[in-house]
């Protein structure tokens, strides 16, 4: 039997291998700083660190942007953990929390463990805030997305959330800014704010910048 430590050593090889180099903002350093804040969080709510900890380490090996589909990523995710883990338990609630944590236009239904919140929030809150920012604009360049396109956005429906013609500073209207009132930790939501005020001067600037009155 492996013990917890092993498995999550493994998992961070596993996680660096297949993500080390992703130019879209999903690498291993945000991998790391999602497992860190998951454990930050954690320790603040009493919850299951291992949970937390492996789930937060392979949430985006299954990320239908980085996949073929989301059935694809989920299927590499449970192969993995088939692999490494003996605890059915411990493979049924990573399974579960990495299957309904992404954003998915604000339509999944919420999280039901604790340690799904948590996991859930800390991955929130890297998209958020400064790093949360250049995330951002990492991913749309990754896609050849313009910056801004002046004059042209529209609120997309949930059904749309993904659609490919988005500039850029869409995104931050089409889900960043909406991130604050989502939190599910008490925790989660004291550290979103400041991220969130952070992103409305970046806004304010870029718009000034851009010598548009805001």
């Amino acid at each position: 039997m492996k013990d917890r430590r092993s498995v999550i050593e493994a998992a961070e090889q596993y996680v660096k291998k297949e993500l080390e180099a992703d130019p879209s903002g999903h690498d291993w350093w945000h991998i790391d700083r999602v497992r860190r804040m998951a454990l930050r969080i954690a320790d603040k709510e009493q919850a299951d660190v291992y949970i937390c900890e492996l789930a937060a380490l392979l949430h985006d090996i299954a990320d239908e942007k980085l996949n073929d589909s989301k059935e694809a990523g989920m299927a590499k995710v449970h192969g993995w953990l088939s692999e490494h883990v003996e605890d059915r338990d411990v493979i049924d609630s990573v399974v579960e929390i990495i299957s309904t944590m992404s954003y998915n236009g604000g339509q999944n239904p919420p999280m039901k463990t604790l340690e799904g919140q948590i996991v859930q929030d800390a991955d929130r809150l890297d998209a958020i805030g400064a790093i949360g920012i250049a995330r951002t604009f990492a991913y749309g360049g990754s896609r050849g997305r313009v910056m801004y396109n002046p004059g042209a956005y529209e609120e997309l429906s949930p059904e749309n959330y993904r659609s490919g013609d988005r500039a850029t500073i869409d995104h931050f209207y089409d889900k960043l800014l909406k991130l604050k009132d989502l939190m599910n930790t008490a925790y989660g939501r004291e550290l979103a704010l400041e991220r969130h005020k952070f992103m409305e001067l970046y806004l304010k600037q870029f718009y000034l910048e851009w010598g548009i009155e805001q």
